[in-house]
């Protein structure tokens, strides 16, 4: 087929590799602009933008699709498809419509469950028993087009946002793939999504990572699980912020906040969390037993 590939980030990039290893046509690659990065802030291409470099494809970077001259330029390359992955844009009606079959979205969850910016995140921190990817035909409502084809996979307890996000990638790479064939056979059928059941994933705000040990302990455990490793949920110990970056919920009493051991099991509002993996301001994530060979937490220390 003769495609357009959008997408930005790694997530991105798994399914672009394999719609070039299926030897489609890929007339043009669509991603955000360079962005400052580093400490130096110098402009960096996304992911997306350096994977298609190293395959020779052609890469464009427009803000929007506010211009005409950027619609009509879409319009130009005269696509049966355009593949959407991530790409960071809503796109307009004349893009949608610009390619001969439409484009086709690769949603990281279960649709109508989790629409939106932050489907993984989300998943992980409402408990959810499992979650997967779905393509979807796009419109121009968000995430709410007919689903072509999906895959579930469990979430379990050692589940981050990090590892279900590298396993959807690696899911959904083939699933677009088959999905495509089976559009370009004339075979491929579309379901519409149920008006039961729709959630909607917000963008995670900063102010949610920071930790309530009011809250009960399987809750915490999800939501630092649902923010690892960004933006990581938090709290402060002796004025520094301390990221948590893996932990367990287990039995426990005590005052929300207090250190019932030596070894950062925290009392919450209900049981405790062991704190497994964290990350101190500035520093690299490190097991339990390494931050406590540098900052001792005594049995009865109060986090904040």
């Amino acid at each position: 087929m003769r495609l357009i590939f959008m997408g930005t980030p790694d997530f991105s990039v798994p399914t672009l590799q394999a719609l070039i290893k299926a030897d489609h046509e890929i007339v043009a690659v669509y991603t955000q602009p360079p962005r400052p990065a580093g400490r130096g802030k110098k402009l960096r291409p996304s992911p997306v933008h350096q994977t298609a470099e190293a395959a020779g494809l052609p890469v464009r970077t427009p803000l929007n699709f506010k211009d005409e001259a950027d619609r009509a330029a879409f319009s130009d390359l005269g696509a049966d498809a355009a593949v959407v992955v991530a790409y960071g844009l809503l796109l307009p009606q004349a893009v949608l419509d610009a390619p001969r079959l439409g484009c086709f979205n690769l949603h990281a969850s279960l649709l109508p469950r989790w629409r939106g910016a932050a489907p993984i995140q989300r998943a992980l921190m409402a408990g959810d028993a499992e979650t997967g990817v779905c393509v979807m035909q796009m419109e121009l409502g968000l995430d709410t087009g007919p689903v072509l084809s999906r895959e579930a996979t469990p979430i379990t307890l050692e589940d981050t946002a990090q590892s279900l996000h590298d396993r959807l990638a690696a899911i959904g790479a083939p699933l677009m793939a088959r999905a495509l064939a089976e559009v370009d056979a004339g075979r491929a059928t579309a379901a519409q999504q149920p008006d039961e059941g729709v959630e909607y994933a917000a963008k995670i705000d900063k102010a949610e990572a920071r930790i309530d040990w009011a809250r009960p302990a399987a809750e915490l455990d999800r939501c630092a699980r649902g923010l690892s490793p960004f933006p990581g949920a938090w709290f402060e110990l002796d004025g520094e912020r301390i990221k948590v970056l893996f932990c367990r919920a287990e039995p426990g009493a005590g005052a929300a906040g207090q250190a019932l051991d030596d070894e950062l099991l925290i009392a919450c509002g209900e049981g405790a969390l062991r704190l497994l993996r964290v990350q101190r301001a500035g520093k690299g994530p490190v097991s339990a037993k390494e931050f406590l060979r540098g900052k001792p937490v005594r049995a009865g220390t109060r986090m904040t």
